[in-house]
């Protein structure tokens, strides 16, 4: 089966379930429900998730099992919890990068392992 679609290719709009069915019986259930929240995640995001939950919310954990830089992996979750409709929690982490922090985050850049987009975000402390 291939995940369903949750955003209408036509305008953008967040498309509405409305009808369940049951392959082994073949019953069909129409109405308007709802998927949730972690409906509305691309598949990256969830896959980001399911680590974040494998790793038992250790974001050191994350990092080393995605190779990927502290700050990426802090960037990453803010970007789910945003998804999700939620605000996410203000940084207090407004000090700056260690230097080996940042020179970490710049090789992940160099290395194609996150993107610019990331590496700004993070450099800035977002």
């Amino acid at each position: 089966m291939h995940p369903a679609p949750t955003i209408c290719p036509i305008c953008g709009e967040s498309l509405a379930i409305t009808r369940l069915h049951c392959p082994a019986c073949d019953t069909a259930i129409e109405g308007r429900f709802f998927a949730g929240r972690l409906a509305r995640l691309s598949n990256a995001q969830l896959e980001f998730v399911e680590i974040f939950l494998l790793c038992e919310g250790k974001l050191k954990a994350v990092e080393e099992r995605l190779g990927i830089s502290y700050p990426t992996v802090r960037a990453r979750l803010r970007e789910v919890i945003a998804a999700m409709g939620y605000e996410p929690a203000e940084s207090d982490e407004s000090a700056p990068l260690s230097e080996a922090e940042r020179r970490r985050l710049l090789d992940d850049l160099a290395e194609g392992r996150i993107s610019l987009e990331e590496a700004l975000s993070a450099l800035r402390g977002r």
